[in-house]
């Protein structure tokens, strides 16, 4: 293998190893991947060696804790997720359910942040985690507010009349500044989301999921008003910081 084509290779291992519920074998890793073993071996070895993968007792792969604290080190240079953590954090206690902010990375909505609640939704998507467009209330902001940041093939409609339809989904989107899932994604799922921004520009969605049966006995107006708030809040101390948009440097932030 030249270096581009280990770089390449050793990326879908660790991709691979990160989809798996439980460790994989080598021999299993080289079907899955069409990698001759012996490169397999030598690609775990390398991995294996700087802790971004783990060998258990029974001789399978897993990732490994240099991952964990390579994507923190990610995270804990974004400015929007020093600022947001204590506010989701906050929200979280006070409504009982979790808390997520959610941004556009390369074209894809990901995770940046979570708060657990104390309901079922402990299992929710994880910090990382990929959520769709079309169905996601974060995906209904990007979508309303800067569909330029996603990945323009999965934005068109499949017919006029559907397109039609999401305009004026969209439309409505734009006119509250916040959007609802409920139970688009994943049934039992509700969601809100209202916008984070710095000047005009969306820098990511603060997100609110709860079950949709405790959607029913709670105030929907209420919850709309207290993510609009942790949103505002995390917008307000963002451009207190005078940061430009394209600034990625740590900064100490002062949760209070």
């Amino acid at each position: 293998m030249d270096q581009t084509g280990t770089i390449e290779k050793a990326t879908d291992v660790l991709f691979h190893l990160h989809r798996q519920a439980a460790g994989c074998g080598i021999s299993e890793i080289g079907r899955a991947l069409d990698i001759p073993k012996s490169s397999v071996h030598r690609l775990l070895a390398a991995l294996a060696s700087r802790g971004l993968v783990e060998k258990d007792e029974a001789g399978r792969y897993r990732p490994g804790i240099a991952l964990l604290a390579l994507g923190l080190g990610v995270l804990e240079r974004e400015p929007i997720v020093q600022v947001a953590r204590p506010i989701l954090e906050r929200l979280a206690v006070t409504l009982g359910e979790t808390c997520f902010l959610v941004a556009a990375r390369a074209g894809r909505l990901r995770v940046l942040e979570k708060a657990e609640g104390t309901g079922f939704l402990r299992a929710a998507p994880q910090v990382g985690a990929e959520v769709p467009h079309q169905v996601t209330a974060a995906g209904k902001l990007y979508l309303a507010l800067a569909p330029e940041s996603l990945s323009a093939t999965d934005n068109a409609p499949q017919s006029r009349a559907e397109g039609i339809a999401v305009e004026r989904a969209l439309r409505q989107v734009r006119e509250q500044d916040l959007a609802w899932n409920r139970d688009e994604w994943i049934a039992g799922l509700s969601v809100v989301a209202a916008p984070v921004r710095m000047g005009e520009r969306l820098l990511g969605a603060l997100a609110l999921a709860l079950p949709s049966a405790a959607l029913a006995e709670r105030d929907g107006g209420e919850l709309e008003q207290q993510v609009k708030a942790a949103a505002a809040k995390t917008s307000d101390r963002l451009n207190g910081l005078g940061l430009p948009h394209s600034s990625v440097d740590p900064l100490p932030i002062d949760p209070r």
